[in-house]
């Protein structure tokens, strides 16, 4: 694709990054076909291709409207379109580019703002959004049905976390929602780790990997919060404690692993950055199927997320290792295609996220499974949020004695 970006960004890293994506572009149209919204809406404007149309406009100078905002926030960044691409267009990395500058020209409603601040201010929080779903499970009853789906009545125990006493190390992020959403997934992994010889451990003061605000378009405060983690895992990865650090959260691992992208212009941080994403491992990069004991017997569903199999590139792992421990997966049809939870996407997107949201569930219940699994928390809460299925994550499934 041709392209003359404007004045503002054409000799910036982004501008050159931008241009080179835009570059790859044939506009060919393949990635309509694994694009969520545009299977919902039907709009090429909320398709890969004509969301690249529009940030290609804007980084050329184009006018910027509130509709263009618009078309960009409905994406989900699954980057289901990235798998299918034959070009190999980074439309992730483009996105956000596009995103920034479409945000730098436009002016969201007071309202919208609020919500989107109060979102990139609580969420990162353990203790506050802890707080605050403590508070929701007790005033649940007089929720709002949509509030209230989303506020679990129970919360599963962690259960009994092993000492480190192996000689293998590995570094677990606790995240920022999912110590108090799902406390059971970091311990269950912690578990069956040490089965196989393999302690796991939580850097104190390791917070959000910067994800949430990075993609409400709080960029540099998302770094902020990449840089604040570093400095947490530092002193374990530099010493040669831990010879990885694994991911339960699909969603923060795809986001870690590339650290070294997103803080390449930081000089203090660069290097840094790059061996924490080469380190960096989901925890089905960990186990392999010869290391799983024959535990269960059941019909599972797998929800394999968009930061796995796109994102991450990670597919068919999880499928093996429950296959391994005695599971039979059902089949699902359109496993390629994005549950709508996308972080932030399914409070900010509510109708849209419901849809993608049934669609899935629709596809995982066909084969009437037991249990639905994932690999993040974000999906899993989701899920759960609109079936009575029980939703877990594959690892606790692993668990069983």
């Amino acid at each position: 694709m041709q392209t003359e970006l404007a004045a503002f960004i054409r000799d910036t890293p982004e501008g050159r990054e931008a241009e080179a994506i835009l570059r790859k572009c044939v506009h060919c149209g393949f990635c309509t076909a694994t694009c969520p919204t545009y299977q919902v809406l039907g709009d090429d404007l909320d398709s890969p291709r004509g969301r690249i149309y529009l940030m290609k406009r804007a980084l050329e100078g184009a006018a910027v409207t509130n509709k263009t905002r618009l078309h960009l926030d409905r994406c989900l960044t699954c980057r289901a379109c990235e798998t299918t691409c034959p070009s190999g267009v980074r439309y992730g990395r483009l996105v956000d580019i596009g995103r920034a500058v479409v945000e730098s020209k436009t002016r969201r409603g007071p309202l919208e703002r609020a919500q989107r601040a109060l979102f990139a201010f609580a969420l990162p929080r353990t203790r506050l959004f802890g707080s605050a779903l403590r508070l929701g499970q007790l005033a649940r009853p007089l929720l709002p049905r949509r509030l209230r789906v989303k506020v679990p009545a129970q919360i599963r125990p962690a259960g009994v976390w092993p000492a480190a006493r192996q000689r293998r190390k590995m570094l677990a992020l606790a995240g920022c929602v999912q110590p108090a959403l799902a406390p059971s997934i970091n311990a269950a992994a912690a578990r069956v780790l040490d089965r196989i010889g393999i302690s796991l451990v939580e850097g104190t003061r390791a917070g959000c990997c910067g994800a949430i605000r990075f993609h409400l378009n709080y960029q540099e405060d998302g770094r902020d919060d990449m840089r604040a983690l570093i400095d947490a895992w530092w002193p374990a990865v530099a010493s040669g404690e831990v010879e990885a650090i694994v991911m339960t959260a699909s969603g923060c691992g795809v986001t870690v692993k590339e650290y070294g992208h997103l803080l390449v212009q930081d000089p203090h941080y660069a290097a840094k950055a790059e061996r924490i994403s080469a380190i960096t491992r989901d925890i089905c990069e960990v186990i392999t199927p010869d290391m799983v004991a024959q535990c269960a017997r059941g019909k599972v569903a797998f929800q394999s997320p968009c930061t796995l199999q796109h994102g991450q590139q990670l597919r068919g792992k999880v499928e093996l290792l429950l296959r391994a421990a005695g599971y039979e997966l059902t089949p699902v049809d359109d496993a390629h295609l994005c549950c709508g939870s996308a972080g932030t996407y399914s409070l900010l997107q509510p109708q849209l996220a419901g849809e993608l949201r049934n669609r899935k569930l629709a596809a995982l219940r066909a084969g009437a499974p037991d249990v639905i699994a994932t690999a993040n928390i974000g999906c899993l809460t989701h899920l759960q949020s609109g079936t009575t299925t029980p939703v877990r994550h594959w690892i606790e499934l692993l668990d069983v004695k």
